[in-house]
């Protein structure tokens, strides 16, 4: 706490006393387009033979919209389909780290980019939280020089990778825990921290509900009326 000469009271130096974290969602906040399918896509071009599993994959969507299975089943069942049952760590590396090239040029917001690097120039850490499965968005984050990042992990079987996730899907409620024990794992307790959420799907309303300011970025009619009724900040990227 410090004294201020302008109000003559006891205030919070968040600049000194709190940690500023700025936590971005990925697919359609920072990218214009969800990112599991284009790495599907991308994984099967760079192993053809792959592609012979794209009807089955097609399949299993179907599956997941009528209700059939999980989002988090439907991830497991699709990447099992293009990269195996377990694929070896540097190939999924190389893989990783192209398609994060190719997200980086085609398929990222400027809009976003820019806010990344204003809200880093505040002092504020950076944060990546994504449904998304680690290994690739590690590599996205790598390249906009950002080393926090909370995904949905896949399984390592046999010092290979699996796709069978490990722990929870980075989703909804998960996400808001999977949130807290990064927190914990670095020892920032939540009053300790001044925290900003970024996302364009209702899905992340729990992780919007905790954080103490709130933004809705090119938001899904859902959350757009979401954060009008919360007076949410609103943001459209391009």
């Amino acid at each position: 706490m410090v004294h201020s000469w302008l109000t003559g009271k006891l205030q919070w130096d968040y600049g000194k006393m709190m940690q500023m974290i700025s936590i971005f969602d990925l697919d359609k906040t920072i990218t214009r387009t969800a990112t599991f399918g284009p790495f599907l896509i991308h994984a099967g071009r760079h192993r053809i033979w792959r592609f012979l599993a794209f009807p089955e994959v097609l399949l299993t969507s179907l599956a997941y919209l009528v209700g059939l299975i999980g989002r988090a089943r439907l991830k497991e069942i699709n990447l099992g389909l293009v990269l195996g049952r377990l694929v070896g760590h540097s190939q999924l590396q190389a893989l990783s780290r192209q398609f994060a090239e190719s997200t980086l040029r085609q398929n990222c917001l400027p809009g976003a980019l820019a806010r990344i690097e204003s809200d880093r120039a505040e002092g504020r850490r950076i944060v990546f939280a994504s449904a998304s499965y680690a290994f690739y968005v590690v590599e996205i984050a790598n390249l906009l020089r950002v080393a926090d990042v909370i995904a949905t992990k896949a399984t390592e079987v046999q010092g290979k990778v699996s796709p069978t996730i490990n722990g929870e899907n980075c989703y909804g409620f998960a996400k808001l825990h999977m949130v807290e024990e990064w927190m914990a794992a670095q020892s920032i307790p939540r009053t300790g921290a001044h925290i900003r959420f970024y996302s364009d799907h209702v899905s992340d309303a729990p992780c919007l509900e905790w954080a103490d300011e709130a933004f809705a970025t090119n938001a899904h009619s859902p959350l757009r009326r979401l954060a009008k009724a919360r007076g949410w900040s609103i943001f459209d990227w391009r």
